[in-house]
């Protein structure tokens, strides 16, 4: 159905060579051209290259920043007003974290001496009341003491 292929050694192959073919050089424009801009379409211009090349496209023209503002100059006073303010405000501030400081610190020594006094009397007492339980040392009862002295031994 199909024709066998035929086998050849790689020397035997047919070689097709494909050259370029030369473009011819650009005849340079002997007139400048002068882009013609109708209605709405916008303008079609054309340079030369150094090398005689002619390159043609659309002219942009070159964007233009918006122009700045002029702002008003700032007087020195002004400034330095402004840096006083802020300066007085920065004082002020760390004056009122002082004060906050000073009345916590006040107030935790203030609880501290109260729990020392709670403590420390706590255990007076508990020294007090426990010496009638538990009877250490001399103790002289004075109604006997009484009693045996007027009472003749003999």
């Amino acid at each position: 159905m199909y024709p066998e292929p035929a086998r050849h050694a790689p020397y035997e192959r047919a070689v097709e060579v494909h050259h370029p073919t030369p473009l011819p050089p650009a005849v340079p424009v002997s007139a400048p051209v002068v882009p013609v801009q109708p209605g709405t379409v916008p303008a079609v211009a054309s340079i030369v290259l150094p090398d005689g090349r002619v390159v043609t496209g659309y002219a942009l023209s070159p964007m233009q920043p918006e122009p700045v503002a002029a702002k008003p100059a700032v007087s020195r006073a002004a400034v330095n007003v402004a840096l006083g303010g802020v300066g007085f405000l920065a004082a002020c501030g760390g004056l009122l974290l002082l004060t906050t400081f000073i009345t916590a610190l006040t107030a935790l020594i203030t609880q501290l001496i109260t729990l020392a006094a709670v403590i420390f009397g706590g255990w007076i007492a508990v020294q007090v009341f426990s010496a009638s339980s538990h009877k250490g040392g001399t103790t002289v009862n004075i109604r006997k003491a009484v009693i045996k002295r007027n009472h003749f031994h003999g």
